[in-house]
């Protein structure tokens, strides 16, 4: 199985985490901030999957699927979005996206959705990745959380029932104690 994956999203701090997450499970990963950087790195790279935001500044998500789609037609693409509706999700597929999912959205579930497609359910089995560790989901929620807070750490604290410095501890901490 060919294990790229091209990230495209605006938000650099959800884009990173992601690619973090994606690279614990070995994968090779390619970032992208927006349409051009994202459809260059297709053509250069030509990554197997692809994960899109559907809205950025520029030219939107749903028109880098369809650049993508014309580059490469077996490329693997789902569109993910904080702003979900039947009305784009219907037009990610019409364009060529797999799947529509919305945020918050973590590794597992973007691999659950590239392993429903028919052509790749048999390569990226669901049991294939041990479920996370207490640590690891903890770390996860507070990313997604944080994600969420657009990286404020005082309103994500206050979300998560936190103290702020708490917080900043469990941030500053969870790398070194993998």
């Amino acid at each position: 199985m060919d294990k790229t994956i091209l990230l495209v999203d605006d938000d650099k701090l959800f884009r990173e985490r992601l690619a973090k997450a994606f690279r614990r499970r070995d994968f090779t990963v390619f970032t992208a901030g927006g349409f051009e950087e994202g459809l260059w790195l297709i053509l250069e790279q030509n990554p197997a999957m692809v994960v899109i935001d559907l809205k950025m500044p520029g030219k939107s998500g749903l028109e880098l699927v369809a650049a993508a789609r014309e580059a490469n037609q077996t490329i693997q693409m789902v569109v993910l979005t904080g702003y979900g509706s039947i009305a784009t999700a219907t037009e990610a597929m019409r364009m060529g996206a797999r799947y529509y999912l919305t945020k918050p959205a973590d590794v597992d579930d973007i691999l659950g959705a590239f392993a429903r497609d028919r052509n790749l359910a048999g390569e990226v089995p669901r049991n294939e990745f041990p479920a996370p560790s207490l640590a690891q989901a903890e770390w996860e929620h507070i990313n997604r959380v944080l994600t969420g807070c657009s990286g404020n750490i005082s309103l994500a604290a206050k979300k998560l029932d936190l103290h702020r410095r708490t917080l900043q501890r469990k941030l500053q901490n969870y790398p070194r104690s993998r």
